[in-house]
């Protein structure tokens, strides 16, 4: 790559092409599971995704697993998470800053804040999701 002299670390890559429709395909899963629209959401993951049970602790995997794991979630409170910022990686991987609102059932509010999610994207689709620190330079809330 072209990078004028600069140390790498002040060369900012051009984001290939695979990594925008990445960043889609992680967008269309928030949009799917804001929708509570199961199907879609699992459309976008691999036959053995490895997810986080955030609510409950652990892990699931594969989508049957995933879809018991959030239809017993939404049965007790109502998630509604936006990616705010995408970060790819190394290696297939890509970090999204979110801002995550946390409600019960009755509406009230129960977290409001910025989480980070992980993604491991194989194939096109998303292999594994895990929760994390935001990134010292995302920006907090």
């Amino acid at each position: 790559m072209f990078s004028l002299g600069l140390p790498r670390r002040f060369v900012t890559p051009l984001m290939p092409d695979h990594t925008a429709r990445e960043i889609e395909l992680l967008r269309a899963a928030y949009a799917a599971f804001n929708a509570r629209d199961i199907d879609a959401a699992l459309a976008t993951m691999t036959p053995d995704v490895a997810w986080p049970k955030a609510f409950k602790g652990g892990f699931v995997r594969g989508p049957e697993e995933v879809r018991a794991y959030w239809t017993e979630q939404w049965s007790e409170i109502n998630p509604h998470v936006e990616p705010v910022a995408f970060y790819p990686e190394d290696a297939g991987r890509i970090l999204v800053d979110v801002h995550q609102v946390v409600r019960d059932l009755a509406g009230a509010v129960l977290a409001d804040e910025h989480v980070c999610h992980r993604f491991t994207l194989a194939h096109g689709l998303i292999q594994a999701m895990e929760l994390g620190p935001l990134p010292s330079s995302a920006p907090k809330a």
